[in-house]
């Protein structure tokens, strides 16, 4: 899985991941009311990497969370959802509006491999102080460059390079 092969969901060591993640993930979008020092340590249980000051804003979905890396100052507003089959990189000071999605798992363009039940992942990077507004969804595989702007509701199927603003669905390089 984590090397971007077909794997199957349905894997019984993936399974038990998945209901510990589920676990954590009840703990931590109930806890709300908690100092950005507890919820930050919270991050730290479960999660890759997290850089001093990052913030999500619960609720929260993910699927491992230990694929996710998030740097300094990283903010994620409400109802975000990472499916982190596959490492999911967030650069230092970067800003994710409401109800983005972040989408590293994939799912074979062959109907029969499908229907076996197999799938895969590819990586998604995304820079230092990108600004992602909200309701938009990244797809497998792209890379963001540092300082790039996706605009709210944006469909993001290919990489967008440094500095750059990408609008629309799907989302195209403006400028």
């Amino acid at each position: 899985m984590l090397a971007g092969e077909l794997y199957s969901g349905a894997d019984p060591e993936l399974q038990a991941e998945i209901a510990a993640t589920a676990a954590w993930l009840v703990q931590y979008n109930a806890a709300s009311v908690e100092t950005p020092a507890l919820r930050l340590a919270r991050l730290r249980e479960r999660l890759a990497e997290v850089g001093e000051g990052a913030v999500i804003r619960p609720p929260f979905h993910c699927d491992y969370g230990w694929n996710i890396h998030l740097g300094a100052g990283a903010f994620l507003n409400f109802n975000c959802v990472i499916l982190d089959v596959v490492p999911v990189s967030i650069g230092d000071r970067t800003q994710i509006g409401p109800g983005v999605q972040i989408l590293a798992a994939d799912h074979p363009r062959d109907a029969a491999t499908r229907a076996a039940g197999l799938e895969s992942g590819r990586p998604i990077r995304i820079g230092a102080d990108v600004w992602i507004g909200g309701g938009a969804l990244i797809l497998p595989g792209v890379t963001i460059g540092d300082g790039g702007i996706i605009g709210a509701g944006a469909v993001v199927t290919r990489d967008v390079p440094a500095g750059a603003t990408a609008v629309g669905n799907p989302a195209r390089v403006r400028g």
